[in-house]
């Protein structure tokens, strides 16, 4: 398989496929789930709530951080999580925009 060229696409465009990639991901999507519900939480937490090993999330939790979906601030020896709400407004708008235009469009599509 070939390497995605990201170059010819625009930087909107990227940010949305690394955010789409990032939430791509049943445990992702259980991990962004848990932390809406609690608010913030440390990883431990997390290990305790999902029924996969701590190093699996921690995967989870780096991909998620990487992609700008989630921060954490360091408290003693344990780092806490949550959303970073900005990252999910670009996508928020972007997937309000394609729901526009289908609308605009009467839904005639194919």
């Amino acid at each position: 398989m070939g390497a995605t060229k990201t170059e010819f696409y625009t930087d909107e465009q990227n940010k949305l496929a690394i955010l789409a990639k990032a939430i791509g991901h049943p445990a992702r999507v259980a991990i962004i789930d848990y932390l809406l519900k609690v608010n913030a939480c440390i990883c431990d937490d997390i290990v305790n709530e999902l029924p996969l090993a701590q190093p699996t999330i921690s995967q989870h939790l780096r991909e998620l951080k990487n992609a700008g979906i989630i921060k954490g601030s360091i408290e003693k020896n344990a780092i806490c999580y949550c959303i970073d709400e900005k990252s999910l407004e670009v996508l928020q708008e972007y997937l309000g925009s394609i729901t526009s235009k289908i609308k605009d469009k009467n839904s005639k599509f194919c």
